[in-house]
């Protein structure tokens, strides 16, 4: 008998140490289980935090576009993408820290049962918007990438797939997910931290989306572009109300990326670029005084690109980027005008005129950026900005004009660049290589993925910054 205690109670000590050992593994200040919807909030801030960051380590598309230049450190304006591994920093953010978040939320959502029929179709069209999203980011900057086999753990070394078949898919998609989406119905709420769940704004953001997609096809595939953008035109942000702005907060760590890279770092790393300043100046645009700041009484200078620019002796980046708080723009209304300005431009009925549409992109941009009536009213009599006097074809109106309203929208004043070829970007004096039309793909990728790579590298015609990709027809 004594000898069955005994055995008793070494057992339950054992059990114990077990459930003690075990219980030292867990935090107890965090979740044990993540919710879909947590995976979501994540997944919109991650990628809207790339999107808006000026760090060097990541994104560098205000300097492509030629907004600003560097002060001190002139690597990334003179097109080195090696030396802080950038495009593997880019491509790991939007796969790991996005993309393979929302598969995790689209999969979880998806198993939730307490969810009704409606909430949950909101859930996974809005995660699927999102993630066409972030993919035709990552396509209009490396070109053909690993999708259809992409997201799989168990792969380790996904195919590529073709950049342009990748782009249709995702107009399909995003067809489907709008379609599918029950605007008199709940969705997210809280967790969805850009429309506060506001399903009407979601539809209205991806047919804002299908408007900028077909744009990118108009001169590769002409009669997807034309059918994509009629049909979607009248449902998408047509006014600064509407606007799709992401309401960073006032304290860390949700604030704004560029109040992080601005103030918190304590650095001097930026000012204006001369290239985008002297055009302003050109035409004495008054968003200057929202854009920058005035050396002296008077006056907008900016650095010459890619060549050492003395902090105190140039235009410092406007103090509203300095604001914690400072909204991160998606799609406003200004790029929707210049959108149907082209359209219009290129014979797509999308109501109005390319003029019309010119005028009312600037018109909305101004009003954005705090600009007074007659101050707008005055800019646009000026013969060098009126649509029938300004100089050039409708690519170089529009491309000005839109490199204008684009500012801080770095990728996509970069992209329209690569269609448009306008505006003339200068040329930095000591650059690496010409001014890039593409990301060349990560290290790892060549050194993890090597058949894929190589395949890939091929297929897009070389793994170079001067392969134009699909849309970059001219």
């Amino acid at each position: 008998m004594r000898k069955i205690i005994s055995l008793a109670i070494v057992a339950l000590i054992l059990v114990s140490c077990s459930d003690n050992l075990t219980d030292l593994n867990k935090n107890p200040k965090s979740a044990q289980v993540v919710e879909g919807q947590t995976l979501f909030s994540n997944a919109l801030k991650n990628m809207t935090n790339t999107m808006n960051s000026t760090s060097v380590n990541l994104n560098v598309f205000k300097l492509y576009a030629q907004y600003w230049n560097e002060t001190t450190y002139l690597d990334e304006a003179n097109y080195d993408l090696t030396g802080r591994a950038i495009p593997d920093n880019f491509w790991g953010s939007v796969y790991r820290d996005v993309l393979k978040d929302l598969d995790e939320s689209a999969k979880l959502i998806a198993a939730d049962g307490a969810l009704t029929a409606d909430i949950k179709a909101n859930q996974l069209a809005i995660i699927e918007v999102w993630t066409v999203y972030s993919y035709s980011q990552l396509v209009v900057i490396f070109g053909d990438i690993p999708y259809s086999e992409a997201l799989d753990f168990s792969n380790t070394t996904p195919k590529y797939d073709d950049a342009l078949t990748i782009y249709k898919d995702l107009l399909v998609r995003l067809n489907a997910a709008t379609t599918s989406m029950k605007t008199g119905a709940d969705s997210f709420a809280d967790a969805d931290i850009l429309f506060g769940g506001d399903v009407s704004k979601w539809k209205k953001f991806a047919n804002s989306l299908k408007l900028r997609m077909g744009l990118i096809l108009a001169d590769v595939d002409a009669a997807l572009a034309k059918s994509t953008i009629e049909a979607n035109y009248a449902g998408a942000i047509t006014s600064n109300a509407d606007n799709a702005l992401f309401m960073y907060l006032d304290s860390p760590p949700n604030t704004n990326p560029l109040w992080v890279d601005l103030v918190q770092s304590g650095r001097q790393d930026y000012v204006g670029a001369n290239t985008f300043i002297d055009a302003l100046n050109a035409v004495s645009d008054p968003r200057r005084a929202a854009y920058f700041e005035e050396v002296t009484a008077g006056g907008y200078v900016g650095g010459v690109y890619g060549l050492q620019s003395p902090y105190n002796a140039n235009s410092h980046v406007g103090d509203a980027m300095h604001q914690p708080d400072f909204p991160g723009n998606l799609f406003d209304a200004a790029e929707y005008h210049f959108i149907l300005a082209e359209a219009s431009a290129r014979g797509f009925n999308v109501g109005g005129t390319a003029a019309g549409h010119y005028t009312a992109g600037i018109t909305a941009s101004m009003e954005f950026w705090g600009v007074a009536a007659a101050d707008i009213a005055t800019y646009l009599a000026q013969p060098s900005v009126d649509y029938a006097t300004a100089t050039g074809t409708y690519k170089q109106k529009i491309g000005y004009q839109k490199w204008f309203a684009s500012y801080l929208k770095g990728l996509e004043a970069w992209t329209d660049w690569r269609r448009l070829d306008f505006p003339t970007l200068n040329v930095p004096p000591a650059a690496n290589t010409p001014t890039p039309v593409r990301f060349t793909y990560p290290v790892r990728e060549q050194n993890l993925n090597k058949a894929q790579y190589d395949a890939a590298s091929t297929a897009v015609g070389g793994d170079v910054v001067t392969t134009k990709l699909f849309f970059d027809k001219f």
